[in-house]
């Protein structure tokens, strides 16, 4: 009898370990997955700062007329990273490719780039704003890049 007691003891010390596991199990997922939608907000949050900064940095050229090879390099240096930064957003792919190929069109045709300075501001300043409008000016600007120019 003394042996059946210890038995049932056991058995009811290890269905409330396994369910205490089971709720610990799930409260980890659920912070796992709150986790994720705070990184991925935080990557579309710095995405979008990214362009805006490209943006300004566009404006305060085309404001002073100065200093053109410093705003360009930084605008590179803007959109490489907000390349990076949509890299990390899963659900962004065709703006992956657009702002992929934009950056592409500033470091191969900067003198072409050069006559569309103005128009990607905008675009940039409409991305930033959550506009879809903004990707189809980005588009337009890569279409009408002449790709066997310089």
């Amino acid at each position: 009898m003394n042996q059946e007691k210890i038995m049932k003891a056991k058995m009811i010390t290890a269905i409330i370990i396994a369910a205490a596991s089971l709720i610990a199990a799930f409260i980890f997922a659920g912070l796992y997955s709150d986790q994720k939608k705070q990184n991925r907000l935080d990557h579309i949050d710095q995405y979008e700062k990214n362009l805006a900064q490209a943006a300004d940095e566009i404006d305060n050229y085309l404001e002073k007329q100065t200093d053109y090879d410093l705003h360009y390099n930084m605008v590179l240096s803007d959109l490489g990273a907000a390349r990076s930064m949509i890299f990390l957003i899963s659900d962004y792919t065709e703006e992956q490719k657009t702002i992929n190929e934009i950056h592409y069109c500033f470091v191969k045709y900067p003198e072409q780039m050069k006559d569309r300075l103005k128009e990607s501001s905008e675009a940039f300043r409409d991305i930033a704003g959550h506009l879809d409008k903004g990707y189809d000016e980005v588009s337009e600007i890569i279409n009408s890049i002449d790709k066997l120019g310089n």
